[in-house]
């Protein structure tokens, strides 16, 4: 063999241990994305509470305006849930969606998300009043 073919065959080892490597790393990207997107679909609609109950009683404030994402952070700075982004898309699929309303609250780390949505929705309770 000549120098040239030899060249071309470690050539052609390195291109294929090259494109190998890339298809396990393409293949291990996909499965750990696939994981970690069933994950945060399958906590949209399982998230448990924050604290077991009695829970702590956190008052919470909602201005006209506020977005469902400010309200999603607001909740997570609160430590009402444990993921702002999680809430958003809970937020978002929830009947309560249209129904939430500004005031003050009285919401606690007992609670799942949709029951504080309930709460914040007027559905059972009218807003505690400014003192």
């Amino acid at each position: 063999m000549t120098a040239k073919q030899i060249t071309e065959v470690i050539s052609t080892i390195i291109s294929a241990v090259v494109k190998i490597l890339v298809v396990i790393w393409l293949v291990n990207f996909i499965y750990t994305k696939s994981i970690e997107a069933y994950d945060f679909g399958y906590r949209v609609f399982t998230e448990e509470a924050v604290s077991p109950a009695p829970g702590r009683d956190i008052t919470f404030a909602i201005t006209d305006g506020k977005t469902e994402k400010a309200i999603a952070e607001s909740l997570e700075e609160k430590g009402l849930v444990r993921d702002a982004n999680l809430a958003f898309m809970q937020i978002m699929a929830s009947e309560y969606r249209e129904k939430i309303e500004p005031g003050i609250y009285t919401l606690n780390t007992s609670q799942t998300l949709e029951e504080m949505l309930e709460t914040i929705a007027l559905v059972n309770n009218p807003p505690e009043e400014d003192e």
